[in-house]
């Protein structure tokens, strides 16, 4: 029987993690999860996605809610806790996949199968990115940059322990903007063959 593999792609916003996580996927013929993960958790159980949608990888606010008898009424907590469910479903039964954020790297952290990768790049090859694929000026692709870092950041915070893009709650970060996208791939190819291998 082939090992579980499972590939988490942390990410800084344009630094071309989500097209990593796309190769790596292709590479070894998984299914990839990300903003997809709540379209097939609304379709088994004949929901209307767009109401989930609107808090996707949203920070849960303590404040404002409370927790009475495991229940929540947080509607950001409840829609990250689908994910985390649906993740370590998924897990539990032994498929192997490539998920994109997700605070994966820390809810899935108990499965051996799991190699998390953060990457990250050089601030001008991000914005030079983000202004190519939104057609977007550089103030703008600043801006944009800061509004999606600052949401991911503030999202992983709430639900883990380790704080978005800290090394040590990942298996191998890597800086995309050294050796471009395929560069990148090849390189985290050779480090989850040799995890594979090692196991």
């Amino acid at each position: 029987m082939e090992k579980q593999l499972i590939i988490s792609v942390g990410r800084e916003y344009g630094s071309g993690g989500h097209e990593i996580a796309q190769r790596l996927a292709e590479i070894y013929g998984l299914p990839i999860y990300d903003h997809n993960l709540l379209d097939e958790y609304a379709k088994e159980r004949g929901l209307d996605v767009r109401h989930l949608k609107e808090y996707d990888e949203s920070r849960r606010n303590p404040l404002m809610y409370r927790t009475v008898r495991g229940m929540n009424s947080s509607p950001e907590h409840n829609v990250a806790q689908i994910q985390f469910d649906f993740l370590k479903k998924k897990a539990e039964e032994g498929e192997s996949f490539v998920v994109v954020g997700r605070c994966s790297n820390y809810i899935l952290r108990e499965y051996e199968g799991l190699v998390s990768v953060f990457v990250l790049g050089d601030l001008g090859v991000k914005l030079e990115r983000i202004e190519q694929i939104y057609h977007l000026n550089l103030k703008e692709a600043a801006d944009l940059l800061e509004i999606k870092d600052k949401k991911r950041k503030k999202y992983h915070n709430s639900h883990c322990p380790v704080k978005w893009g800290d090394s040590r709650g990942y298996h191998i970060s890597v800086n995309s903007s050294k050796l471009g996208i395929e560069g990148t791939v090849q390189v985290l190819k050779q480090y989850i063959d040799a995890r594979r291998n090692e196991a």
